[in-house]
C-alpha cells in the first residue's frame, strides 16, 4: 500500500534526521493490524534499534485504561458517576478551593460549592490541575513543601481545587484519584485490578506500572528536547515501588499492548475473545460529559515538561469517560466524534468508531507537545487515512 511506504519514509527520516529519537507506530481496524513499524533508537546514548516490542512510559494514556476499570465498577453498582466521591474517598468529601495568596505569600483557601463526583473527575472538570500548567498550583507546592505527583507518593494527592466542581475545564491529577476508588470500591490495588480485569483478558502481558525484567530489556530511554531542538537521552524512571499507583499517569506499555486496549473501545468492549465492558458503557464513554463546557487551551507553566498546548485550536473539544473528544472532522482525516489523548513524553493514540480505525504511535521524550513528534503524529494519521481511502476505492465524505 502506498500510504504505508509514505508513513515509513516520513517516520524514518524523522529518526534520521534526529528530529525525534525514535518512534514505534501501529494502525488497526476491529479485524486487522494495518501498520506496524518502529525506526530509530530507544536510546540516542545506545546503539539498540527500536523495536516494535519496546517498552515506553505512556504516562497519561493510563488514563483511559484507569477509567475503563472504573467503569467496570460502575457497571456492577460498586460506583456511581454522580453521588459524591467522598462516600467512596472520604478525602474528597469537604475539597478546599485555592483562591490565589495574601500578601505575606499564604495560600487563600475556601471551601468548594459543589461535590466532586466520579463523573466530574473523568471529565477533568472536578477543579484539580497540574502543576505543569498552573502557575498558582507551583507556587503552591513551592509554599507548602508538597511533593509532586509523579513521585506517586499519598501526600501528592492532598492539593486543593483551584476551581468549584463542574464550573470549567482543566487539566489535572482527577484519573489518581479514580485510581483510588476502584481500589476502595474493589478492594484490590490498583496495579492488581487493572491485571486481573482488563490486561490479562485483553493478552496486554507487556502493560504494568512495575517494569518487569523482561520489560526492562526493551525499555525506551527517555530524552529532553534542548531550546535549540537538540535532543539528548535523560535519567528518568517512575518510583517502582510507590506509595500509590498513580491511575493517572503510571503505566508502561508497549503499542502492540495498548492497540489492544483501544481496540477494545473500538469493538464495543470485546478484546481478545472477552468482554471487559458493556456495549453501551463503551458507548457512553464516547459521549460528550461536560455538557456547554469546552475543553480550554493549556497554557505550560513549566517548558521543561510541557509546551503550550492547543490542538485543533479552532474547534470545539468535549471530553467523555475519559478521553478528547473532536467534533468536528480533523485535517488528518479522524471523524467528528472520534477519541483520543496522549502522554507527556510524546505518545499519542486516536480511535475513530465511525471509521472502524485506531492508532497509536509512541516517542519518549520531553517536553509534551513536541512540534517534530505532532509533525510525526500528523504525518502517520494522515498516511492510514489515505490507505483507508484508497482501500475503499473513493475519498471518504
Amino acid at each position: 500500500m502506498q500510504s504505508k511506504a509514505q508513513i515509513d519514509q516520513l517516520l524514518r527520516q524523522k529518526c534520521d534526521a534526529k528530529e525525534i529519537p525514535g518512534v514505534v507506530a501501529i494502525a488497526a481496524t476491529g479485524n486487522e493490524i494495518i501498520y506496524e513499524n518502529a525506526f530509530g533508537k530507544r536510546d540516542l546514548g545506545k546503539d539498540d534499534a527500536m523495536t516494535t516490542d519496546s517498552v515506553f512510559w505512556i504516562a497519561s494514556m493510563t488514563k483511559a485504561v484507569t477509567s475503563a476499570g472504573a467503569m467496570q465498577l460502575v457497571e456492577q453498582g460498586k460506583l456511581s458517576l454522580d453521588e459524591p466521591i467522598g462516600k467512596v474517598l472520604p478525602d474528597l468529601a469537604s475539597p478546599q478551593v485555592l483562591e490565589g495568596f495574601d500578601a505575606d505569600g499564604e495560600p487563600k483557601l475556601r471551601p468548594a460549592r459543589t461535590p466532586i463526583t466520579l463523573r466530574r473527575l473523568m471529565t477533568h472538570t472536578a477543579g484539580f490541575c497540574y502543576h505543569m500548567w498552573n502557575d498558582d498550583m507551583g507556587k503552591y507546592l513551592a509554599k507548602t513543601g508538597m511533593p509532586a505527583v509523579t513521585t506517586c507518593k499519598n501526600d501528592a494527592l492532598k492539593l486543593p481545587l483551584t476551581t468549584d466542581p463542574g464550573t470549567r475545564w482543566e487539566y489535572g491529577i482527577n484519573i489518581d484519584f479514580i485510581g483510588k476508588a476502584v481500589e476502595a470500591a474493589s478492594g484490590k490495588r490498583l496495579d492488581a485490578y487493572l491485571r486481573d480485569h482488563l490486561f490479562a483478558p485483553l493478552g496486554m502481558s507487556d502493560t504494568g506500572f512495575k517494569i518487569t525484567d523482561a520489560m526492562r530489556q526493551r525499555l525506551v530511554g527517555m530524552h529532553a528536547r534542548a531550546p535549540d531542538g537538540t535532543l539528548a537521552p535523560i535519567p528518568f524512571e517512575l518510583e517502582q515501588e510507590p506509595e500509590f499507583h498513580m491511575g493517572g499517569g503510571g503505566l508502561y506499555s508497549t503499542a502492540g499492548d495498548y492497540i489492544k486496549f483501544t481496540r477494545m473501545i473500538l469493538s464495543k468492549g470485546r478484546g481478545n475473545g472477552n468482554q471487559v465492558l458493556k456495549p453501551e458503557t463503551v458507548a457512553l464513554m464516547g459521549q460528550n460529559h461536560m455538557g456547554d463546557l469546552n475543553v480550554t487551551k493549556m497554557v505550560s507553566a513549566d517548558l521543561t515538561l510541557s509546551n503550550h498546548v492547543d490542538l485543533y485550536p479552532d474547534m470545539d473539544k468535549k471530553w467523555g469517560l475519559s478521553f478528547l473528544i473532536n467534533t468536528a472532522k480533523t485535517a488528518e482525516g479522524r471523524s467528528a466524534g472520534s477519541l483520543a489523548w496522549a502522554g507527556l513524553a510524546n505518545t499519542y493514540y486516536w480511535i475513530d468508531p465511525a471509521r472502524d480505525v485506531t492508532g497509536v504511535i509512541l516517542m519518549q521524550l520531553l517536553p509534551f507537545a513536541d512540534g517534530k513528534c505532532l509533525e510525526a503524529f500528523a504525518g502517520f494519521e494522515r498516511g492510514i487515512y489515505a490507505g483507508l481511502d484508497a482501500g475503499s476505492g473513493k475519498r471518504a465524505a
